[in-house]
This record gives C-alpha cells, structure tokens and sequence, in this order.
C-alpha cells in the first residue's frame, strides 16, 4: 500500500480493508514505518520505533476486533506494554520497562490494533508543550517552528501528519485536548472511570487523569472508546454504563441542544482574539445547527481551584518520582528538569491535611459546575487561551517555583483542568484555522454523557470536515 492510499483512510477503513482481504497487517505496518521513516526526522513524534514488537504482535495472531491490523502508537506515559519502555519522558526513568501490559493496553490489543511506536511527551506529562530534554522537543507539522501542545503532543502530531489515524493519548490537565487543538486533530477527554487504569492504580492523579486517543475521525474516537471502556477486576467505583454503543450513538442526530457559551474562563486569565473568534464561529455554526446558545459560565472557587491543582499535581509527582529513583538508583536531582524537580520539592513538604482540604475543594468545584450542567447539555469555549505558540516559549527547564510553574502552564489552558476536576466528559473539536494554523474549541457535558458529545461531534464533522485538511509536513507529501 503506498502512503498516499494509506493516508486517505481512518482506523476503522483500515481495519475494513483488512477484514475484505484488500491489504494484510503486515502491509498497513510496513507503511507505517515507512511513515515514520518518512515524516519523523522533521517532527520529532516519534520518540522509538516498534519494529520487533509489530513483527512479534504479527507473528501470534491478530483478534477480531473493530481495529484488527491498524498501526497505533503508545504515549511514553502512565499505560505500558509488557517488556516496552515507559520513561514519562524523563532521564530519571530512562530504560524503565514493566513486565506486563497495562489494563488498557490488554484492551488497545484485543481490539486488533499493531503497536509500531512510541510517542514523545514533555517529562512526567506535566507540560503544555512537548519538548523533553530526554528526548528533545516535537514539532507542529503545520510549522515545525511551532509546539505540538502537551502532553501528547508526539501523539497528536503523528496522528495530523499521517503515521497512523489514531494514537493513545491520556490527560491530566488537558493533555488530550490541547494537543488536539493545536495540531488539528479530534480529542476526547472520557468521563473519569471511563477507561480503566488498573492494575497499577485505582485512578490517576487522584482522578484528574483518564486515558483515550486522539484521531482524525470521531467514528475512530467512539470506537475506541466502545472497545476499551468498563471497569477492570477490582476497581473501587463504576460509573453507569452507556445506553448503546458510542459508535451507534453517531447514527442519531444530537436533537436540539442548550449549549453555553463561555468566552473567558472564571480565572480570569485573558483569551487571545484568535480563540474568541474560533469559540465564536463555532457558536454560530451550532446555531445554524438549530441549536440554542446561551452565554454562561459556571463560577467557583477559582483561588481554591488552582491551590488544589498544584497540591494534587505535586503531591503525585512526588511519589512517581520516588519509585522512579528506587527503581533506576538514579537521583531525581541530578536527572529532572527543573521545574518538574522544583514541583516534586514542593510536593515533598505537602501534609496529608494538604491533600485532604485539596480533594474538600474538589468537592465543592465539582458540585458547584454540576448545578451549573443541571441548566444546560453543553459548555462550549476555546479549548486553550492562546493560538499555537512557538517551540521554547514554555521551557521547563528554567529554575522557578512550583506556584510560578503551574500558574504559568495553566494559563495557557485554563478551560481544559477545571473537567479534570470534577470528572465530566469534555472534547476539542478541530474547526477553526488562523494563518494557517488550526485552533479547537472545547465542548464539555454532563458526567457520564459522552453520547451527547459523540453525537453533536459528528454533525460537527458533517457539516464542517477536517480530515482531508492536510498539514505542509505529512506522510503523503
């Protein structure tokens, strides 16, 4: 299959054209690498190619499943594939591997997907913007000067550039949808307990992360998400199963929805006018959907809000990092970046009450933003606060505080963390370009109720496709 052919196509085509014996695996792998081969030396998204591992995958057998023979790609963060690297992008855990594939990779496997390679990410995930030391920084294939956003920034680059149609992805922050918006892709963040976590955690982050894809099509996303979702052996909690399958819920038309319209974020934090025109543009055209928009905004505890997010993100960081040094005998010192180091000191000097009134906050935010999502079915806004900005703009490697460095990070996306807190479901929808640059918007919904967003997604890409929209670098050029 030449790149061309294969680039024209999502996961669920691929796996299509394998099932009616037009193409065999072992050939959609073949283009992959020569993807890979191809396109990486310019973007960086790649950090390791899987030859061995797609030949051995090969070698015992594909299951039936909605993704049999289509090359996918792994974030070199939290999920892990048995006897693989999984380094977080840092040096401190450079060569780390696990001896058994995570929950969720068992299921990426049982859905028939080849892993092929292994995505870059910014170091423990705790970035807006790709560029480990470890590793070095991932370019946008829109312009190589600009970031591909984090922390699956590698994965949302390969995905816009043609290596494959979708790529793991996980997010803590905004992680998936970030990346999303500034490379043009589709992501969406499940609603906490969605996809499992086990067996190394019961939930991520203290359940700020959840793990997905991002993809090129939105029938790819909800058939990933129909393949993956459910609680694993032993998991604490289990949040209500869907009415139907994601994948059907693309069939249904959305009907007509309430959806509010947020312009800027109750931080505070100022929104540049490429995104209030690109979260304006969208409200029009869910307008000429037949929808209604309302401008609103949920309010809370915004000074609350924030202290929690660093006491959570460093009280976590700590600990990761703590097994890290035991694992390797490594000093984290000597082998972090400086603001992840900086981070991890502070969250060292955390008390457990600390974490305790954190997780009090948590509470009070995700019950405040409920009663506010009791009056609508959607929050639409930008998905980040700025348009795609240059490589070395956020530098993690500069000494700061940890207060200095999460407010920094979290200025750049303060409308992503805020449904890492209280769990819901929340999507960035690539539909709108600035000179040349793509800029998403964000849609969030009700805890539980990803058919809404699956559903609105899909009239979205109807009535306005992306897909065939190709950047300067990419695997078909």
């Amino acid at each position: 299959m030449k790149l061309n052919e294969y680039t024209q196509y999502d996961g669920l085509g691929l796996a299509e054209l394998v099932r009616g014996e037009q193409v065999t695996p072992g050939e959609l792998v073949e283009t992959a690498l020569a993807a890979i081969e191809h396109v990486n030396p310019r973007i960086n998204a790649v950090i390791s190619p899987l030859v061995d591992e797609a030949k051995a995958t090969l070698a015992r057998g594909l299951p039936r499943g909605p993704f049999t023979g289509v090359p996918f790609l792994i974030k070199d963060a939290v999920l892990h594939a048995a006897q693989l690297p999984c380094e977080m992008g840092s040096r401190l855990a450079q060569g780390l591997v696990m001896p058994y594939d995570s929950e969720l990779m068992a299921r990426f496997r049982r859905a028939g997907i080849v892993p092929v390679g292994r995505t870059n990410t910014p170091e423990m995930a705790f970035n807006i913007t790709t560029e480990p030391l470890l590793h070095g920084p991932s370019r946008n294939p829109w312009n190589p000067e600009y970031s591909t956003g984090g922390s699956s920034g590698g994965a949302a680059a390969a995905v816009v550039a043609g290596i494959v149609p979708l790529a793991h992805a996980n997010d803590g922050g905004g992680s998936i949808r970030i990346p999303a918006s500034l490379c043009g892709v589709f992501g969406l963040k499940p609603t906490r307990g969605r996809t499992p976590l086990g067996p190394d955690m019961s939930d991520g982050l203290n359940g700020l992360g959840i793990e997905h894809v991002v993809s090129r099509s939105v029938r790819d996303s909800a058939a990933m998400l129909d393949a993956t979702a459910g609680p694993d052996a032993g998991e604490p909690y289990q949040i209500q199963a869907p009415e139907r399958p994601y994948l059907k819920e693309l069939e249904r038309e959305p009907g007509r929805l309430r959806i509010a319209l947020s312009r800027v974020p109750p931080t505070g934090v100022p929104v540049s006018p490429e995104c209030v025109t690109a979260v304006e543009d969208a409200a029009r055209l869910c307008l000429e959907l037949g929808h209604e928009v309302v401008e609103a905004s949920p309010q809370f505890d915004t000074s609350g809000f924030d202290h929690a997010n660093l006491v959570i993100w460093s009280s976590n960081l700590a600990i990761w990092v703590e097994g890290m040094a035991a694992a390797t005998g490594r000093s984290p010192e000597a082998t972090l970046e400086a603001t992840t180091w900086a981070t991890v000191q502070y969250g060292r000097g955390l008390k457990a009450t600390d974490l305790q009134l954190a997780f009090a906050t948590m509470n009070q935010i995700s019950r405040a933003v409920g009663r506010f999502f009791t009056n609508y079915d959607l929050l639409l806004t930008p998905t980040v606060a700025v348009p795609p900005y240059k490589l070395g703009v956020v530098d993690a490697n500069v000494p700061m505080t940890a207060e200095e460095w999460v407010k920094r990070i979290f200025s750049f996306c303060p409308f992503t963390a805020l449904f890492n807190f209280t769990g819901q479901p929340a999507m960035s929808v690539p539909l709108y370009w600035s000179e040349g640059l793509p800029i998403g918007v964000q849609f969030a919904g009700r805890m539980g109720d990803e058919a809404t967003l699956f559903r609105l997604a899909a009239q979205l890409e109807r009535a306005r496709p992306w897909a065939a929209r190709r950047p300067p670098i990419h695997a078909a050029l």
